[in-house]
């Protein structure tokens, strides 16, 4: 059954915006409606996006609920806190449209956290966007309630690759999550593209840049947030990511002690169970053959995260590594998927599963 639908997408001129639009013209029942902007609206969407020849001379008009309206689906790249006052207006308007916050307005269901970590008012909790997290408490996967979602909040990319790596073990027991250390590669499309000086060519190349140290980091709150719906009782996460000088991709290395009486052997088994091997059940999960470590190179321009687990035996830590681009899976391919599922679709409908190279 064809399900065609009309989309509009605001934050059109940013790299999640363009991703999303560059994963949109390959989908089948896709029809791009609006594209919207902030400070760029009046400009042409090639100014900012030349590799959308198909889009390069649409106009980028304001992001206003009226301009969004009227589409079958609407999906908001727009910066922290800006998504929440939209997605509010539009229902305020008595849009039915599917709504994806690709934002972190909607991520977190405990206010105190959001007004931690990000200072304003809390907008409240949507269904999440990730529809391989294990729900300890129902025995299923995220995407069983993807499938009725008329709203949706697309995780952080960060969080995707760390849920993801370690949630195996926590579903199964393995892992003690109460002393979980995660260190992560991360590209530079992941700050986004405002002018900072830090984010220049001249300050980034050649050079590694801790960021965010010292649990201040706003996607902790909603990592341990996913391993508790995974089934952990206690979670104590020490988050540190690095920004790398690559374009795109997350590369987490995520270790946690191994659970007392656990055999080392039975770990792999606990990633196998959860998906499925190298050919998975999971479509976009890959646990990789032993021996094979995630690259960032294996998943540019893919929706496929590629995962590995080993075991530190002499340190007694299960080490548990997981690879993705951060503007793929880590951000437009998850609300792509989520898409899907919400309308009725394939889950991997415009999705590749093939990256590019070199």
């Amino acid at each position: 059954m064809r399900v065609s639908f009309t989309v509009a997408v605001a934050g059109a001129s940013g790299y999640a915006g363009g991703e999303v639009l560059r994963l949109l013209l390959n989908h089948p029942e896709a029809r791009i409606g609006a594209l919207t902007a902030g400070a760029s609206a009046g400009s042409r969407l090639g100014e900012h996006h030349p590799h959308l020849l198909p889009l390069a001379e649409r106009m980028l008009e304001p992001t206003d609920p009226d301009v969004l309206a009227g589409h079958d689906v609407v999906v908001l790249a727009l910066p922290h806190g800006a998504s929440g006052e939209v997605s509010a207006a539009l229902e305020a308007a008595g849009s039915s449209a599917l709504v994806l916050d690709c934002g972190a307005d909607h991520r977190l269901a405990s206010a105190a956290d959001w007004e931690r970590f990000y200072g304003t008012p809390h907008a409240g909790a949507w269904p999440y966007g990730l529809p391989e997290l294990i729900r300890a408490e129902t025995g299923d996967r995220q995407r069983e309630e993807l499938r009725t979602a008329s709203r949706v909040a697309v995780p952080g990319c960060n969080v995707t690759a760390v849920t993801l790596a370690l949630q195996p073990g926590v579903a199964t027991g393995v892992v003690d999550p109460g002393d979980a250390v995660a260190v992560l590669a991360v590209g530079y499309s992941g700050a986004g593209r405002s002018l900072k000086p830090h984010l220049l060519a001249a300050e980034a190349a050649g050079s590694l840049a801790p960021y965010a140290v010292a649990g201040s980091h706003r996607h902790v709150p909603e990592i341990e947030q996913n391993l508790r719906v995974a089934g952990a009782a206690t979670v104590r996460l020490s988050f540190t990511p690095v920004l790398a000088p690559v374009s795109r991709g997350i590369l987490a290395t995520v270790t946690a002690p191994l659970t007392a009486d656990v055999e080392p052997a039975a770990v792999r088994d606990a990633w196998q169970t959860v998906y499925g091997g190298p050919e998975g059940g999971e479509p976009f999960v890959r646990l990789l053959p032993e021996g094979t470590w995630p690259t960032t190179a294996m998943v540019t321009g893919s929706n496929v995260a590629a995962v590995q687990v080993a075991v530190d035996e002499r340190a007694g830590r299960v080490v548990a590594l997981c690879a993705l681009d951060n503007l793929g899976k880590g951000t437009a391919g998850a609300a792509v998927q989520s898409l899907n599922l919400a309308l009725g679709l394939p889950e991997t409908t415009g999705l590749p599963t093939v990256g590019v190279a070199p």
